[in-house]
C-alpha cells in the first residue's frame, strides 16, 4: 500500500460532504419485506438491472457487505449503519453504474475518496479485467480496503493511502468518485492523473448545477441517471472528458 502524506483539515471537510450525501439518500429509502434474504434480494436487484454475474461474484459482493458492515461498527465508514440500507444505498446504487462504465471500456480504473471501497471494489467484483486503484485519505479507511480487496480475492485491486494530488501512478482511463467532492475540485486535483482520452465519472444525488457550471472551459460534462431500484431519490453520474485541445493543460476554473 502506498503511503502519502495527508491534509487532516481537508480530510474531515471531504468525510463531512461523503456523510452528508449518505444522509440525504436514506431519506428515499424504501425498505424491502423482512422475509426476503440477502441472496434473494441480489438475485432480484441483478435480474432487474439485467446485470450478468457469476456465482463467485455474487458470493463475493453479499461477503463485501459483510465486511462493510461489521468494520463499520468499528471504523465509522459510512453514515449508513442498517444492513438493509447499505444493500440499497451502497451496492444497489454502485451496481447500476457498472454498465455504464463498461461501455467506456477502461483498462485502469482510480476510485476517488473511496472510503468504504464505493464504487471501486464493487467494479473490481464485476469487471475482475480491471484493475482498480482505491485511493483515501484516511488511514483506517485504507485499512478496511486493504483487507476486503484480501479476503474477497482481487488481486487487481491496490490501495493507495494519502492525498489524491501527490499520488504518483500511471494514468488512468477511467477515475470515479462517489462522495469525494464538488466536480470542480475533483477535476483540479486529479488532473495529471487521467490519460489524454480518459473520462471521469462522479456519482451525485441530483444533477449539480451549480458545480457544473464552474467547471473549466476545458471540461465537456454529461449527465446521465441512475435508476436505483427500491430507492426514491436522484440519483446520477456525471462524465467529464477533457475537450480535444485541453489534454496537456492545466485547467482554469470558471469565473
Amino acid at each position: 500500500m502506498q503511503r502519502l502524506r495527508a491534509n487532516p483539515a481537508q480530510d474531515r471537510a471531504l468525510a463531512d460532504h461523503g456523510q452528508a450525501q449518505d444522509q440525504r439518500a436514506m431519506r428515499g429509502l424504501q425498505r424491502p419485506p423482512q422475509s426476503v434474504s440477502p441472496a434473494e434480494r441480489l438475485d432480484h436487484l441483478l435480474h432487474t438491472l439485467q446485470l450478468p454475474a457469476s456465482s463467485k461474484q455474487r458470493t463475493q459482493l453479499l461477503a463485501y457487505l459483510e465486511l462493510l458492515e461489521r468494520w463499520n461498527r468499528v471504523y465509522n465508514l459510512t453514515a449508513v449503519r442498517e444492513p438493509q440500507q447499505m444493500f440499497t444505498l451502497h451496492l444497489a446504487d454502485c451496481l447500476t453504474l457498472v454498465p455504464m462504465l463498461s461501455a467506456c471500456a477502461p483498462r485502469r480504473v482510480l476510485d476517488v475518496g473511496s472510503g468504504g471501497g464505493l464504487p471501486g471494489l464493487v467494479l473490481a467484483i464485476m469487471r475482475p479485467e480491471l484493475v482498480v486503484v482505491l485511493n483515501d485519505a484516511v488511514q483506517k479507511k485504507c485499512a478496511f480496503l486493504q483487507q476486503a480487496a484480501a479476503e474477497l480475492r482481487l488481486p487487481q485491486v491496490q490501495v493507495a493511502h494519502g492525498r489524491v494530488e501527490h499520488l504518483t501512478q500511471p494514468q488512468f482511463d477511467c477515475i470515479t468518485s462517489r462522495a469525494f467532492s464538488d466536480l470542480g475540485t475533483l477535476v483540479q486535483l486529479t488532473w495529471p492523473l487521467l490519460a489524454a482520452d480518459g473520462c471521469w465519472a462522479a456519482m451525485k444525488g441530483h444533477a449539480p448545477q451549480a458545480e457544473l457550471a464552474a467547471l473549466p472551459a476545458e471540461i465537456e460534462a454529461r449527465v446521465e441517471t441512475l435508476n436505483v431500484p427500491d430507492l426514491d431519490a436522484q440519483r446520477c453520474v456525471v462524465w467529464m472528458l477533457r475537450r480535444s485541445n485541453s489534454a496537456a493543460s492545466e485547467p482554469q476554473q470558471a469565473q
